[in-house]
This record gives C-alpha cells, sequence and structure tokens, in this order.
C-alpha cells in the first residue's frame, strides 16, 4: 500500500511543481462565458499554433498562448452589431478584423455567432492567418445568427428617421 501511496504522492508534487513554473494569464470572464455553447467551444481550441504553446488563464471561456502573451481568446461576449470593419471568413466561419491603432494587436470576433468570439492577436509575433483556421472548430459550435454581406449587398439605415423613444 505505501508503495502506491509514495509515487503517486511523488508526481503530485512534481506536477504542482511544474505548475508553479508555468505563468497564469489574469483575465476576467465574459458575461455569457458560462454558456453552453462556450463549454462546446472551449473544448475545441488547440493547445498550440505552431510553436505558441497555450498557457494558463484564471477566467472561464478564455485561453491565451505564447510566452509573451501572442494570443488571448475569450468565449462569451455580446454579438457583435453590423459593421464596416473588414470581414473574413475562414473555413464557414465570419470574423471581424478591427487593427488596433498604434498597436501590434488586431482584435479579431465572430460575425453572426452568439454567444460571440473574441481574440487579440499579435500581429508581430504571429500571423492571423496562422491562428484562425485552427478556432474554426471551436467557433463553429456557436449557433450561427447571420453573416457578413458585401457593402452593395447590406440594407441602408436611415439616419435621418426620428427615433422612437421608449415613454416619450
Amino acid at each position: 500500500m505505501l508503495r502506491r501511496i509514495l509515487p503517486a504522492g511523488a508526481i503530485a508534487t512534481f506536477a504542482l511543481a511544474l505548475a508553479a513554473c508555468t505563468p497564469t494569464i489574469n483575465l476576467e470572464a465574459a458575461p455569457h462565458a458560462n454558456t453552453v455553447e462556450c463549454s462546446e467551444a472551449n473544448v475545441r481550441i488547440p493547445d498550440a499554433f505552431g510553436d505558441t504553446q497555450r498557457v494558463w488563464t484564471n477566467a472561464q471561456s478564455t485561453a491565451a498562448w505564447g510566452e509573451p502573451t501572442a494570443i488571448i481568446y475569450t468565449c462569451g461576449l455580446d454579438e457583435p452589431a453590423p459593421t464596416t470593419l473588414q470581414c473574413v471568413r475562414m473555413q464557414g466561419v465570419d470574423w471581424i478584423v478591427d487593427p488596433e491603432e498604434d498597436s501590434a494587436y488586431m482584435r479579431i470576433t465572430t460575425y453572426g455567432r452568439s454567444p460571440a468570439i473574441q481574440m487579440y492577436i499579435d500581429a508581430s509575433a504571429i500571423s492571423p492567418d496562422a491562428v484562425l483556421p485552427g478556432m474554426a472548430a471551436a467557433a463553429l459550435q456557436l449557433p450561427q445568427t447571420g453573416e457578413c454581406v458585401d457593402l452593395q449587398d447590406a440594407t441602408p439605415v436611415d439616419e435621418d428617421a426620428d427615433l422612437l423613444i421608449p415613454g416619450s
């Protein structure tokens, strides 16, 4: 009996020591992080993108890759509204691409999926083109509610229309 406990204890001690060497990225969970859809997506995110390995995070439905951090992932955000930002489709998933001004990071968010996935990708460390195909399996778990359209196919909005204010 003692022989079985000793190796198990040694393994547990080694695992704790190893975990102590790995950084934990402090993130905040999104409002809908605890949904079944995010759970289904989270189990499909990759462990690595090439040489960029996944690191620990401390919030539900989040992930990060790289040391220093090159990719930050969050599932459970509100679905984004229609936008004129660039939209790309990769492996059946539409993504809104929003380059951060004065930064190497790009904010990339699913479009037409609820809840939404959002990633911040350091384009100086890894190409978003190397990340998005690996995230398709996760994003496809989120129910599709719409898709990106070309500008000529978009429904125009009358900006001069009177706004109805509740209670007025």
